[in-house]
This record gives structure tokens, C-alpha cells and sequence, in this order.
């Protein structure tokens, strides 16, 4: 996650648990995760990823939460209950180019919006969740064809 001999006066995020409680834990998480659906089924730019999704969000909802509270350093709570993941692994079999991976991360920019993150954190997080979209984004272009 962060290059951790970046220089800083606060938290280290990417290090031990940093961004998991500047989440604001499992419940900061779920709230991030509530939001990025809302908007996802909101937003007109989403409508292409939101027919990737099945009609009741609540498993995904559920995955997302549990994924993120690992991926951000928290307690691994998706593999205790859905077993390992490998987010572009997992999301192979949709075609996702360039419009899909960024109406993902336009719903995700303004779920974080809402959030009463420090704006440094925003910032990196936003970043660091480019890397596994860009990467389902890649993987898709190798199974599927480049779009």
C-alpha cells in the first residue's frame, strides 16, 4: 500500500491497522460500502457495472465490507467467511474496460466523499483502490479482448 519511507507527520497508512481505524473499523467500512452501493445504484455512469450485479445487493454489500476490513488491516473477515480472494481472479469472468473500472471508481470517489475521513487518507485511498480496479481492468483485456 504506501511506501512507508514517504516522510510524514501522521498516521502511516498502509501500516498494521492505520487505515482499517481511520475507516473508522468494521462500522466506518460498512458505511463506505453502503454508500458506494447507493450510488452505484443512483448514478446514471453506473448503470453499466450496476447490471454486473445481481437485483439484491446484500451479498455484495457483505463481501465488499468484509473484503476491505482485511484490505485496509483489519480483521480478515472475508476469507473466514467466504474463503481466500484475488480481486482481478474473482472478477474474470465480466468484461470490465475502461468505462466499467472507472464508473466503479466514481462511485467509490464519492462514497469516500461522504465519509469523515482526514483528506490525506481520501487521497490515499482513492489511490490505492485504483491498483486492484486497473488490475480486474488488465486481467479483463487478457481474457476478453481489450476494450
Amino acid at each position: 500500500m504506501q511506501d512507508i519511507s514517504e516522510p510524514s507527520d501522521g498516521p502511516v497508512y498502509g501500516q498494521g491497522d492505520t487505515s482499517f481505524q481511520t475507516a473508522g473499523g468494521f462500522d466506518g467500512v460498512a458505511k463506505l460500502v453502503n454508500q458506494f452501493y447507493d450510488f452505484m445504484d443512483t448514478l446514471p455512469e453506473a448503470t453499466i457495472i450496476r447490471a454486473m450485479h445481481p437485483t439484491d445487493l446484500s451479498e455484495s454489500r457483505d463481501k465488499l465490507t468484509r473484503f476491505l476490513c482485511g484490505w485496509l488491516g483489519g480483521p480478515k473477515l472475508f476469507s473466514e467467511k467466504y474463503g481466500s480472494i484475488r480481486i482481478p481472479v474473482a472478477h474474470e469472468h465480466l468484461r470490465i474496460g475502461e468505462a466499467e473500472r472507472d464508473a466503479w471508481l466514481l462511485c467509490m470517489k464519492r462514497a469516500v466523499e461522504l465519509q469523515p475521513y482526514p483528506d490525506d487518507f481520501k487521497v490515499y485511498l482513492m489511490r490505492e483502490l485504483y491498483v486492484p480496479a486497473e488490475r480486474s481492468r488488465q486481467r479483463s483485456a487478457n481474457i476478453h479482448g481489450a476494450s
